[in-house]
């Protein structure tokens, strides 16, 4: 991992920054399948109801708010020779595999209790174990590198493959299942392909990726209240938090709710991985251009550029109708792909700086316990995502589909919508989005952390850890934190 040190940029090779990028192939994909996909294979293949679905992804919540911050206290404070987050990359590559396999296992229970409890199951491991290479994954964002740009830079390429990725599941999936011709065995033989195609890339990220020998010194005494409270007073870590959530939330809608929309709505089912491909490809597309962004005007500027992008472009999804042209939902598809690459490279861009400015006000570095908030808040907006869509459209009165045996064979037979239904699924997939877009951009507003406050942080905390004496260095803390404050307005 060589660097360019001293006063100059710090560089990253690209054997690392694509090392680390190719760990996001598991992040960025497995959440596209389930996002896409898993709330149908609830509710057409195990023959869950949707609330009792939507409940699987609700409760499992309560045990992310639980594990993920733990986990990030647990790989600040691992101390091996491999480091504090790589030996969590080797552990995942038969983990994922078999957690991802369980999880679209399509059990043979005849009550329906006990398809739920299973699935309850499976979901939690799958979560625990999602939380145990994700946290440290993240985690290594912040360490890589201390260069704004050049975060931006890996963060750029971590996208890429987490969306090559997303592409990757967005179509292929499907693609296997339909080819199989019986869905729950086709549900079964995606599982392990893709449960492979997650695992295996961990083996590379563990040997690419080094940690810095500066931030392996031994931790202060565990305080709950340092972990887990004082990072929601950093000033900047609420404007992130809202900004991630939200962004994510407005995405997760989208995801959950296409195949629906594209199966009883438009009634062209057979076009719904195709048309998720679309989104997926102008979604890479994009991430140059906004690296280009990002780096002329700064990460707040490229953020809010593509919320207001995909707000305009939501004005086009009321064009969109069962007898409309065909062309229309794979244009209003690569619209939003382009304002959510940019959306999503931001966010991962601006998440690594944070540490930087806890690093400020605690002295610590803590990158493990704001990646473990991190991904809790990601699961917590899929979950938040799935379980609000799942029951709008379960008191919107979903019919299910039923088992019917013809000629011996027994398939699953979908039943047509009440037109009350149809009204619902065309108001989530055309306003929820437009709500939390708004509020994406009114957190964004609160943000501070431009590149000039960045670059002068980097330089007091490296005085500071070089061992200056605080009467000379406090004055600038001060003068930062003041800026920092989003009640003052101090950046533009």
């Amino acid at each position: 991992m060589e660097k360019v040190h001293g006063d100059g940029p710090e560089r990253l090779t690209l054997g690392t920054k694509v090392g680390f990028g190719v760990g996001d192939i598991f992040g960025g994909g497995a959440m596209v399948v389930i996002g896409f996909f898993y709330l149908y294979f609830l509710t057409d293949v195990l023959l869950i109801s949707p609330a009792l679905a939507g409940i699987v992804f609700l409760v499992s919540k309560a045990w992310d708010a639980v594990s993920d911050p733990i986990m990030g206290v647990i790989t600040d404070r691992t101390r091996t020779r491999f480091g504090r987050r790589r030996p969590y990359f080797l552990a995942g590559v038969v983990l994922v595999f078999l957690a991802f396999f369980f999880l679209w296992f399509p059990v043979g229970f005849s009550k329906e209790i006990f398809r739920f409890i299973y699935v309850m199951v499976a979901y939690v491991f799958y979560s625990t174990v999602y939380t145990l290479v994700m946290v440290p994954y993240s985690a290594m964002a912040s360490e890589l590198t201390l260069d704004y740009d050049e975060r931006t830079s890996l963060t750029t390429i971590r996208i890429f493959f987490s969306s090559v990725s997303s592409l990757v599941c967005a179509v292929v999936p499907f693609e296997i299942v339909k080819g199989v011709g019986d869905e729950r065995t086709g549900f079964i033989i995606m599982a392990v392909v893709f449960g492979l195609f997650f695992g295996l890339p961990y083996i590379w990220t563990f040997l690419a990726t080094k940690e810095r020998p500066e931030f392996q010194s031994e931790p202060k005494p565990f305080s709950v209240k340092e972990s887990f409270v004082d990072p929601f007073r950093l000033p900047t870590f609420i404007p992130v938090v809202l900004m991630y959530l939200f962004a994510m939330s407005a995405m997760d809608i989208i995801m959950s709710v296409m195949v629906y929309f594209m199966t009883y709505f438009i009634v062209r089912p057979d076009e719904t991985n195709y048309v998720l491909g679309v989104l997926l490809i102008v979604q890479i597309l994009a991430l140059p251009v906004y690296e280009r962004i990002s780096n002329r005007h700064g990460k707040r500027y490229a953020y809010i550029t593509a919320a207001v992008s995909w707000l305009a472009f939501m004005i086009l999804s009321f064009a969109i109708t069962p007898g409309a042209p065909n062309w229309i939902i794979y244009v209003f598809a690569a619209l939003v792909g382009s304002a959510t690459g940019g959306m999503v490279i931001m966010i991962y861009a601006i998440l690594p700086d944070i540490p930087d400015v806890d690093e400020l006000y605690s002295g610590q570095r803590r990158e493990g316990v704001y990646s473990g908030l991190a991904t809790f808040l990601r699961k917590l907006s899929s979950a938040f995502g799935i379980f609000l869509v799942s029951n709008v459209i379960a008191l919107a009165g979903y019919r299910k589909p039923v088992e019917q045996t013809v000629d011996g064979v027994t398939r699953l037979v979908k039943q047509a919508q009440t037109p009350e239904f149809l009204l619902v699924l065309r108001f989530v997939f055309a306003i929820l989005p437009v709500v939390f877009l708004i509020l994406c951009l009114l957190a964004a507003s609160r943000y501070r952390l431009t590149r000039d406050v960045h670059e002068r942080l980097k330089a007091l905390l490296k005085r500071r850890r070089s061992g200056e004496p605080l009467e000379t260095t406090e004055p600038e803390a001060d003068a930062i934190k003041l800026l920092l404050r989003p009640e003052k307005g101090g950046v533009s």
